[in-house]
């Protein structure tokens, strides 16, 4: 039995999220500069994505 066309995802279609997991917002912060080794995980600054 197959799958309804309008039921499979879509691989061509990305949505921008503006909400980013622990560690992306760890390695963004990384990227910047804003990370020590002594810092946290939590308490996070808010970080919007690259694009």
């Amino acid at each position: 039995m197959s799958q309804h066309r309008s039921l499979r995802g879509s691989g061509k279609i990305t949505t921008k999220r503006n909400v980013l997991k622990r560690f992306e917002r760890v390695d963004l912060l990384q990227k910047r500069g804003e990370w020590t080794d002594k810092s946290r995980g939590l308490g996070l600054k808010k970080t919007k994505p690259e694009d």
